[in-house]
């Protein structure tokens, strides 16, 4: 198993920064995907592998948070097979500019001339296609995951005393299968205990 977790930089749901990808869905019916972010996971990952990402650095007075995660159930060779496949999540802008879909390909399998990622051709291969596993996403879910997801990590990786979330991952770390459980069960605790 080659589960991880990484840092999404700009990316805050709870601050109103979408996260691009990858695209997590909280509908069960729905896929949730990966196809431009950390091309060296999406090489590595496996089918069962989870992928958690956490929000990006908004500034001091706001702390990070793991988002949720998803777990591996298909990997395309490429955004040229995803395409047709997923035409909603194909790179678009919404009316305040905010950027949305991981799939910088055009029609004809160009690189889209709006994206502006370097390393094209190693960027669209190994498009991850997944239900999601967790997701925090209603406000009091998020303030749960902001207010203890440094502890969760630090527990997880057996780094006490840790304040911020780059002292105990940096911007990535492998997960062992045992941790990819843990944490999935300690979010979903969260998004239980934001129900009551």
């Amino acid at each position: 198993m080659s589960s991880y977790i990484f840092v999404s930089p700009g990316s805050d749901p709870g601050m109103g920064k979408a996260l691009v990808d990858p695209i997590l869905q909280a509908d069960k019916k729905a896929k949730s995907t990966m196809g431009t972010c950390r091309p060296d996971l999406r090489r590595r990952v496996t089918l069962g592998d989870q992928i958690f990402v956490i929000s990006g650095s908004m500034g001091k007075n706001v702390q990070q948070y793991v988002i949720g995660g998803l777990e591996v159930q298909g990997k395309l060779s490429s955004q040229i097979a995803a395409f047709d496949q997923f035409p909603e999540n194909r790179l678009r802008f919404d009316e305040s500019g905010q950027r949305l879909g991981n799939i910088i390909v055009t029609a004809d399998g160009r690189h889209h001339p709006e994206d502006h990622h370097n390393k094209f051709e190693k960027r669209i291969q190994n498009y991850l296609v997944g239900r999601t596993s967790v997701i925090l996403q209603t406000p009091r879910e998020i303030q749960l995951g902001r207010e203890r997801s440094v502890d969760i990590l630090a527990s997880l990786f057996d780094r006490p005393g840790s304040t911020r979330i780059q002292q105990v991952i940096g911007r990535m770390r492998k997960l062992t299968e045992e941790q990819a459980i843990r944490l999935r069960e300690e979010l979903q605790a969260l998004k239980r205990e934001a129900r009551k």
